[in-house]
């Protein structure tokens, strides 16, 4: 059963990783997918066509989520397509990790600008843009729960996302409009994998109540369901994708 027949669904940073899967997964689920994309648009091309290719329906759009006015053509060139959008992924990020002490003002800088200032950036347009009754599913992350050196000003960015959460949702729920945070935790993508040695990796697999990394397809079956209207219920909530590792 396709539970997202005719919704149209943005989802940012959607080219590789988690919001690949996510895309694709909402697009099976009978959605129209707008795939957002800051670089890289070869990567954001084969995202579309695997769409294409498994029967659904998709568009490449590139926009850098941190500049308000490539968010607002985003939005319209997304509504001048399908003709409205439904929901909307903020699944677009940076992660730096480093000792607080070692973190430049260029690191500081960036991930706000990508995690922070680029949620704000998409809520603000779907404050009017969104159509009424739609879902918003917001990305944080599972260290937000945890006290990981290297990881602060990180999760400095995916507090921030949460606390957008939790107050835009009472700011459109009169709209019919629910809006909602996942919190994934490490995850078998080649962003958490690279540069990372085997020991490393299989220890954090082991944090977990399950033993083992969570898969981009863990998080994006959560995503799906949040989107449709059998989650309207569910609204100004952080939810942990984590396999009980927090």
């Amino acid at each position: 059963m396709k539970t997202l027949n005719e919704k149209v669904i943005l989802v940012t940073g959607a080219s590789r990783g988690i919001g690949a899967e996510v895309a694709q997964q909402l697009a099976l689920a009978g959605a129209k997918v707008i795939v957002n994309y800051a670089g890289g648009t070869a990567a954001a091309e084969e995202t579309v066509n695997a769409i294409i290719a498994a029967g659904g329906e998709a568009i490449a759009l590139q926009a850098d989520v941190s500049k308000a006015d490539e968010v607002a053509n985003l939005f319209d060139a997304a509504i001048a397509h399908y003709g409205k959008i439904d929901v909307l992924v903020n699944n677009a990020g940076i992660m730096i990790t480093k000792l607080l002490k070692d973190t430049t003002d260029e690191d500081f800088t960036r991930q706000f600008d990508v995690n922070v200032r680029g949620t704000f950036n998409t809520l603000r347009e779907a404050a009017t843009k969104l159509a009424d009754g739609g879902s918003i599913i917001n990305f944080s992350s599972t260290t937000t729960r945890l006290l990981m050196p290297t990881y602060s000003t990180y999760v400095a960015t995916k507090g921030a996302v949460e606390q957008l959460t939790r107050v835009f949702a009472k700011e459109v729920g009169a709209r019919g409009i629910n809006v909602n945070a996942v919190l994934p935790g490490p995850t078998n993508t080649e962003l958490f994998t690279k540069g990372k040695p085997q020991q490393v990796i299989d220890h954090l697999a082991s944090l977990n109540a399950f033993n083992r990394l969570g898969q981009p397809s863990d998080v994006a079956k959560v995503v799906v369901f949040l989107a449709g209207d059998d989650a309207k219920w569910i609204s100004a909530q952080t939810i942990g994708l984590n396999g009980a590792m927090a």
